[in-house]
């Protein structure tokens, strides 16, 4: 397979292009307003195959059907812009990283990736041809639920005080509704002025993009996904120098995300490799010796499942031993810094993933 190099907009074309599409004139006719389905992960049942994760879904209204609607806002800057671009992405599985309403690396990588499955230029006219005016309302709001308080609690970076905890959960509620909504926790902060997010409580609304959330409460223990026959043609390609993994079905894409791979001292492992196994909320066997050097060793800590393992909510075996694909603690660091060798994914990204592959799958890392 020939390399596919990604050639996305620079930020000032790409906000010209998309501010002309933005200001066109809408269809004033009563419309219902579609909102995004959310994500749910694929039935727990060891038997039960896994399905594609939903993107957009149009409901009814919950206005009275005699009552005219008014017509569909535009979006009023480049924030809002980028915004619903980010969110279309994201929910047709290219992943343009943390939802941020700015322009970036990943954003660019995955329009141009999206462009490539559907045969569009990517360039002023490509505005023309997506589906962004069903993506409204831009923004919604989250009310932080009694039970979301329970993904709350004690937290520590080291992993011998880690091992003791019963769950690696979220430290706080600003983390929790961030990667709730694929949302880099700065970004809620511009969307919620004069709002103390970082003392959130039971009852509290906080606004947030209209993105599918990730719904840690929905995902399951699984520890070893059932192959699916259908997913045996697909296959795995992964770019160390640009931080993309790409899901192929035979010649066509199914999903990007981007990723963080290993550094100079700790390399992923360039070559052809397999999936030997796929499992949902995994715990970690934290071995400094297989860490720093690949050896492993008896002096280990095992690190209980949750949003805050340091392998995240889903680990994806390689055939390499000690090399996977998998989620993390700390999405910030996606694209942006180096693991111990294997591949990492936001937690958001990591968990559709997982349901998109199986065991036997071939792997191409370069």
């Amino acid at each position: 397979m020939k390399n596919w190099r990604v050639f996305p907009l620079a930020p000032v074309a790409f906000l010209t292009a998309l501010s002309a599409f933005s200001l066109r004139a809408q269809d004033a006719s009563p419309t219902a307003s579609p909102v995004l389905e959310a994500v749910s992960p694929t039935s727990t049942a060891s038997t039960a195959p896994a399905t594609p994760i939903p993107t957009t879904t149009p409901v009814p209204s919950s206005s009275p059907s005699d009552e005219p609607q008014a017509a569909k806002a535009e979006p009023a800057g480049a924030q809002e812009i980028v915004t619903r671009l980010q969110i279309f992405l994201d929910q047709q599985n290219f992943g343009p990283g943390k939802i941020d309403g700015g322009w970036g690396e990943f954003t660019g990588k995955a329009l141009a990736k999206y462009a490539r499955l559907h045969g569009l230029a990517v360039d002023a006219t490509i505005y023309d041809k997506l589906d962004l005016r069903d993506l409204y309302p831009i923004y919604t709001q989250y009310t932080i639920g009694s039970d979301d308080v329970k993904w709350v609690g004690p937290t520590s970076s080291k992993p011998a005080q880690q091992a003791k905890l019963k769950k690696l959960l979220y430290g706080d509620l600003l983390t929790f509704v961030a990667e709730r909504y694929h949302s880099d926790p700065n970004f809620l902060r511009k969307l919620n002025p004069g709002m103390n997010l970082d003392n959130l409580k039971t009852g509290d609304t906080v606004r947030v993009p209209n993105v599918a959330p990730f719904k840690i409460e929905d995902i399951k223990e699984i520890a070893h996904l059932p192959e699916v026959a259908e997913f045996k043609q697909r296959h795995i390609e992964i770019d160390r120098k640009q931080h993309m993994l790409t899901l192929f079905d035979k010649d066509q894409i199914v999903a990007s995300f981007p990723i963080t791979p290993g550094s100079d001292r700790t390399p992923t492992p360039v070559g052809n490799w397999s999936v030997v196994g796929i499992t949902i909320l995994p715990t970690f066997r934290w071995d400094e010796g297989v860490l720093e050097h690949g050896v492993r060793t008896n002096n280990f800590y095992m690190l209980p499942s949750g949003p805050k393992n340091p392998v995240g909510v889903a680990w994806i075996a390689l055939s390499k031993p000690g090399i996977g694909i998998h989620g993390t603690n700390n999405p910030d660091t996606i694209g942006r810094a180096a693991s111990h060798g294997c591949m990492r994914l936001a937690n958001w990204d990591a968990v559709r993933f997982a349901h998109m592959v199986t065991p036997g799958m071939k792997v191409h890392i370069q």
